[in-house]
Parts: C-alpha cells; sequence; structure tokens
C-alpha cells in the first residue's frame, strides 16, 4: 500500500572516512527489520555504499543513480524502478557508478539542476517509508541535490579535532539550502562515529561538539563505537545485524534505529513497526 508520508534523510559530511556509508547500511537495514520499506541511494562516484551491500564491481552494473538522472536531465521518459536492486536484509538500493562523477559535472549546466535528484525520487517515494541519501564527502553538486531532496539531514562526525572543525562549514551550506531551495530541511541530529570513548580525546570532542551546536541541534545519545566488526560486515555485503549480533556496534545502531522511529512518530509519520520485517516490494 502506498504510503505518501516517506521520511528522506540525507548522510552529509563533507569530510571522509567518518562513517557515512555504514551509517545508511545499518540504519536502513535496522528499519526495515521493524518493518519499513527502505530505499537506500547511493551518491557516491566511489560507490562505497554499493560495494559495502554486496556488488562488488558497480561500474559493471547496467543501471545506476547516474542513468537515471542522465534521463531526468535530457527530459525523457524513464522507468524509475530501473536498476533498483534488491538487498537479501529486506531493503532497496539504488547503486552508484563510477559515470556519476560526469553527470555531476553535467548537472552544473543543467536547468533546475539542484532539483534533479528530487525529481528522480518523485515517482517512486510513496512506495517507500525511508530514503536514505548516502552523500559524497563533499559539499558540491551532487550533495546540494541530496540536501533538496531531504526532508532531513544525520550528521555523522569522528570524535576528533579535524572532523569538527568542518562542521561549521557543513552548517552553512545546510542553512543556504533551506533558505532558497529547500525550506523545509532540518538537521535531525549529530551522530558520533568511530567512537573510542575510552580516551579522552574522543570525551573532550564529543564535549565540544555539544557545548558548540548541543543547543541547536541534537547530538545522538548512543556514539557507534570504533569496531572492526563494521568494517567486517561491510566487506561481507552484509550488516552489523546480521554479522555481529551481540556486538556493541549493533547495539548502537539500534539505538539509532529507535530514535529515528521515535522522531518519525512525534511529527505524525506513519511508522509501521512490526514483530517481522515485511518484504520490500
Amino acid at each position: 500500500m502506498p504510503n505518501d508520508s516517506c521520511r528522506v534523510y540525507a548522510a552529509v559530511n563533507q569530510k571522509g572516512g567518518v562513517g557515512k556509508s555504514n551509517l545508511s547500511t545499518n540504519l536502513g537495514i535496522g528499519l526495515a527489520r521493524k518493518g519499513q520499506r527502505v530505499l537506500i541511494v547511493d551518491l557516491d562516484s566511489q560507490a562505497s555504499q554499493t560495494v559495502s551491500l554486496g556488488w562488488k564491481n558497480p561500474d559493471e552494473l547496467n543501471v545506476t543513480v547516474a542513468t537515471q538522472l542522465e534521463q531526468v536531465m535530457s527530459g525523457k521518459a524513464f522507468d524509475p524502478h530501473n536498476g533498483i536492486l534488491h538487498h537479501v536484509e529486506g531493503v532497496h538500493l539504488l547503486p552508484s557508478s563510477i559515470a556519476l562523477s560526469g553527470v555531476e559535472m553535467r548537472l552544473v549546466n543543467a536547468m533546475s539542476r539542484e532539483l534533479t535528484l528530487k525529481k528522480c525520487l518523485a515517482p517512486i517515494k510513496s512506495e517507500y517509508d525511508v530514503i536514505l541519501l548516502d552523500c559524497p564527502p563533499t559539499l558540491g553538486m551532487m550533495t546540494i541535490n541530496a540536501l533538496a531532496a531531504a526532508d532531513s539531514v544525520i550528521v555523522p562526525v569522528q570524535p576528533e579535532y579535524l572532523s569538527v572543525i568542518g562542521m561549521t562549514q557543513l552548517f552553512e551550506t545546510i542553512g543556504l539550502v533551506k533558505e532558497n531551495i529547500n525550506s523545509d530541511l532540518r538537521v535531525e541530529g549529530v551522530l558520533i562515529t568511530l567512537a573510542n570513548m575510552r580516551t579522552n580525546l574522543a570525551k573532550n570532542t564529543v564535549e565540544i561538539i555539544k557545548s558548540a551546536y548541543g543547543g541547536n541541534v541534537r547530538v545522538y545519545p548512543e556514539p557507534i563505537p570504533y569496531s572492526t566488526k563494521v568494517k567486517e560486515a561491510g566487506a561481507a555485503g552484509k550488516s552489523i545485524f546480521a554479522y555481529d549480533p551481540k556486538g556493541k556496534a549493533a547495539f548502537a545502531y539500534e539505538s539509532l534505529v529507535r530514535e529515528v522511529l521515535r522522531d518519525g512518530k512525534s511529527r505524525g509519520t506513519d511508522i509501521r513497526v512490526t514483530k517481522k520485517s515485511e518484504p520490500c516490494r
């Protein structure tokens, strides 16, 4: 049954290596385990999200998000379901490939360039409860497209100095998109990732983040711990729930899933939590 209350989340940070793809994978599959219909969209030409969900040769895929965006830019009719892959753990994936780098360059001269992704997703949006946009590690045109298409932003950040100093620019960009393109955009929260909370550096950095942004932006209460199991899960094409269900990282991602579901309920979004995950279409 179509659901017109789909929520679109963008995982955004211009710094690489902070866990955006791990966030999209494990939040997406965690929500699918609760009965949500979830689409993950890989917006990085490096295709890390696609690879971590099990498609090891993304450049060999016939249809990717690059293909679909090209169709939108050309004004041609296209099948919005074309290229969507089905993962065994209950999520759908619109994959990426290196071709996306060329598409992003052509976006600069496209009509209504900031809204191309939004137009691409519009025909299928009602078929999902949640769409997760895994953004590239830049504040370029693809990330702007994601912010224009999103309802909410989740910012994964590693508890170290270099990760924190870039957040000011990120929030400025989000503010500009909200002011000029997408007035409904909101920052859902900051997620501490790859955290070793036993170190003073991590503890102090988290306090700096809370002090600097906590008054306006929620910092999720459960940091995602640094864990080789998360990396191993991605290499195996699985979520942390399937790979190491009793580990600390799985517990932390489960906490994030509960937070996102709770937020959806508080906004009146049609969140359907079931004892057993429903299969995606």
